[in-house]
């Protein structure tokens, strides 16, 4: 299962950002998924944010959801709140 998730981030929240991305790459792990692949866009207009395409992938749709419903995932909530002001795609937490 592939999965394209289009994440806006505050620039000055990127250490924050990063802190969540690889934290929540290991809870992905868990699951078997994977960051298969990120891309960074910049020169949307908006000089404060950046916007990081994500290409995850999961073995299957229940792999993906039990990661989205992962405890661990959840405790994570507060770093991707402080950093993502928008998510287009898969959100990359459970609510």
């Amino acid at each position: 299962m592939t999965l394209v998730a289009i994440l806006t981030v505050r620039k000055a929240a990127i250490d924050t950002f990063r802190t969540f991305e690889k934290r929540a790459a290991a809870v992905m792990a868990a699951h078997g998924g994977r960051i298969e692949r990120t891309v960074v866009v910049n020169g949307d207009g908006a000089a404060d944010l950046f916007k990081e395409i994500h290409v995850v992938t999961f073995p299957s749709a229940a792999a993906f959801a039990a990661y989205r419903g992962d405890e661990r995932l959840r405790e994570l909530a507060r770093l991707r709140a402080a950093a993502v002001v928008h998510t287009d795609g898969p959100r990359d937490d459970a609510d």
